[in-house]
């Protein structure tokens, strides 16, 4: 797989934050932000297999150093529909707009495509992701109970893309 095309473009989101593609390298930082920022893990071959069916969904951002400090795993597996997989910014980046780029950029990704609807799932008690979904306009759908490996009930969410 070539690592470079127009999901790899640097889009700059600050100072010293750019937004790119996933690219192999990035993956033991990811699965670190992943344990920490999650509390899952992940067979690493899971990222490129799924990045592999929509590069443009796999959104890395990355300080100057070219080093990921956040990630949206982004997959369109409904008809007209785009879901966000795994969502997560390492906690030293968090409250800079890392998250609020990271979303921004996959919606209006999923509209380019022509998806009609955003769905993601999120840890009850993760009231600061709440916050973030609930700017961009999701509301929960469902209660999905004891849906997390450690046993805590989830949401999912979704809204409308138009």
């Amino acid at each position: 797989m070539s690592t470079a095309g127009p999901h790899d473009v640097g889009v700059p989101v600050g100072p010293r934050t750019t937004l790119r593609g996933f690219r192999p390298g990035d993956l033991e930082t990811i699965m670190e932000i992943v344990a920490e920022a999650l509390r899952e893990r992940y067979e690493p071959g899971l990222y490129a297999t799924l990045s592999a069916d929509w590069p443009d969904g796999f959104l890395v951002a990355v300080d100057d150093a070219d080093r990921p400090i956040g990630f949206l795993l982004g997959v369109h597996q409904v008809a007209g529909e785009g879901r966000v997989l795994m969502f997560a910014v390492d906690r030293r980046a968090r409250r800079e707009g890392v998250g609020t780029e990271l979303m921004r950029t996959f919606l209006d990704r999923c509209r380019a495509r022509g998806l009609r609807r955003a769905t993601l799932e999120v840890r009850v008690g993760n009231a600061a992701a709440l916050r973030l979904y609930a700017r961009f306009r999701f509301s929960v759908v469902d209660l999905l109970r004891g849906y997390y490996s450690d046993g805590e009930n989830g949401y999912q969410m979704a809204r409308d893309l138009n």
